[in-house]
């Protein structure tokens, strides 16, 4: 029987293998064939990390965790879809995760592209087009209180997408509401390595 972590429990253990890697001391945790054969017929991650796509936030890596650890979802931009709703709700309503990390990083090129195109005028074709336009309103947000310089447009994307994540998911609301789930934005810092906690919902 697998006890399930509270919502703060999940984030110090995340925080605590931040800290892991951030001074070039981690443990890579449950990456065995004993650990791989555990986890056969079964899952039950401690929480789930929904992030961009950058190759640089490989989310296992920089918070030193295993195979089951974590459940882990990613676009580029860390942007909204149908897609990514189902996935989150999936691992709150089936693997009964008591936390949500929406994982921003400096430097997003996702984010990038979108303030281009908004001083340029000039939109990108494709389905790039469609992430454009899923981040627009947070960089509008962002310009709106005087915030023009990309690391501090991410954190500003990072902490809407986590409010729009409440606001579209009636089955995240309803369990951040309950108190068996919280919700939390997170910025990671590509020269330091470090995951700095930048909004919440819900109780740690």
């Amino acid at each position: 029987m697998t006890t399930r972590s509270t919502p703060g429990e999940a984030w110090l253990r995340l925080q605590e293998g931040n800290a892991r890697f951030v001074g070039a001391q981690v443990s890579h945790p449950n990456q065995d064939a004993s650990r791989r054969t555990a986890l056969v017929n079964d899952q039950h991650p401690f929480a789930v990390i929904f992030g961009c796509s950058d190759s640089r936030l490989a989310a296992e890596i920089i918070f030193d965790l295993g195979l089951g650890d974590v459940f882990v979802v990613r676009t580029a931009g860390q942007v909204i879809d149908d897609a990514v709703l189902g996935s989150l709700e999936y691992s709150v309503s089936v693997l009964k995760v008591p936390l949500i990390v929406i994982l921003g990083h400096d430097s997003c090129g996702a984010v990038m592209a979108t303030m281009n195109a908004l001083d340029s005028g000039d939109m990108p074709t494709g389905f790039l087009r469609d992430l454009v336009e899923r981040i627009t309103p947070s960089v509008l947000t962002a310009r709106r209180t005087g915030v023009t310089d990309v690391n501090s447009t991410v954190i500003e994307h990072t902490k809407q997408t986590s409010k729009r994540l409440i606001d579209s998911s009636r089955v995240i609301a309803e369990a951040v509401a309950e108190g068996s789930v919280a919700v939390v934005g997170v910025s990671y810092r590509l020269d330091e390595g470090k995951a700095v906690l930048v909004s919440g919902f819900g109780a740690l």
